[in-house]
This record gives structure tokens, C-alpha cells and sequence, in this order.
């Protein structure tokens, strides 16, 4: 289990790294700051200790999840998409400016995560309440990339 656990931490922290490439210098950007951001947007350590916390949760999830499930392939292909849609947000919202299609993609990671959720809670039960963070942040983002398509 726990070199399970590790791996995934390796592989989503992996991602995490890819995507801040891209959002490091789009944080900093004249264009980010120009932009009218929502009320609830957090200060900026949240995103760095939401995102720490919700990879941590994450990969335990699939860690306990890979080791009760049969239908692995299955598993992995929601795995890869998660990965796709998580990693391509940052470059399309940040680097392109495509608001709108950046929507698109975190609704679509929105859905994804609530779909995994729910399909596999009956296997993970009470474990299952791993991925919640994962879900509320992706939520929260969703409405603030909503705002920011709204208002600007």
C-alpha cells in the first residue's frame, strides 16, 4: 500500500509541477491582474496548500482504490483524463487567455471527479471521503473561472 501511495503522489506532484509551469508566470501577469476576479477568490498561498492537500487525499484515494477494484483499465483511462484536463487548464486559462474554454476543461475535471466519486464509493465507502477535497476545490475554481468569464 504504502509504495502504491507513493507512486500516485509521484505522479499527480509530477503534474501539479507541469501545470505550474504555466501558472506561475500567468499568476504574476499583467493580464491576470487586470482581470475582475470573483469576491471568493483566496489569497494565493491557499491554492499552493489546497492543491498540496488535495494530491495527498488524491493519491491515497487511488491508492485504496487500485487495490479494490477489478476493472483497472477503466480505472486508468479516468485516471489519464484527470491528468489531461488537470495538467491543460493551467496553459489554455494562463498562457492562452482562453477563458471560456478554460471553463470548459475544469467543468469537465468537475464532473470527472464527482463521477469517480460516485462510481466508486460502494468500493471505498467511507474512504471515499478522500476525494471530497478534491471535488469542493474543483467547485470553487469552477465558479472562479465562471466569474472571471462572466465579468471580464
Amino acid at each position: 500500500m504504502i509504495l502504491r501511495i507513493i507512486i500516485f503522489l509521484v505522479l499527480n506532484f509530477s503534474a501539479l509541477a507541469v501545470g505550474g509551469l504555466f501558472t506561475i508566470k500567468g499568476v504574476t501577469s499583467d493580464w491576470y491582474g487586470s482581470l475582475d476576479k470573483a469576491p471568493w477568490t483566496p489569497p494565493g498561498w491557499v491554492f499552493g496548500f489546497a492543491w498540496t492537500t488535495i494530491m495527498i487525499c488524491f493519491s491515497v484515494y487511488l491508492a485504496y482504490l487500485w487495490q479494490n477494484i477489478e476493472n483497472r483499465k477503466l480505472l486508468i483511462g479516468l485516471y489519464v483524463l484527470q491528468l489531461i484536463l488537470n495538467i491543460g487548464w493551467n496553459p489554455v486559462f494562463f498562457y492562452y487567455h482562453y477563458v471560456s474554454a478554460a471553463l470548459v476543461i475544469i467543468a469537465g475535471l468537475t464532473l470527472l471527479i464527482g463521477f469517480m466519486f460516485f462510481f466508486y464509493r460502494s468500493e471505498l465507502q467511507l474512504k471515499s471521503a478522500l476525494l471530497l477535497p478534491y471535488l469542493v476545490w474543483l467547485l470553487i475554481a469552477t465558479s472562479l473561472n465562471g466569474y472571471i468569464l462572466l465579468k471580464n
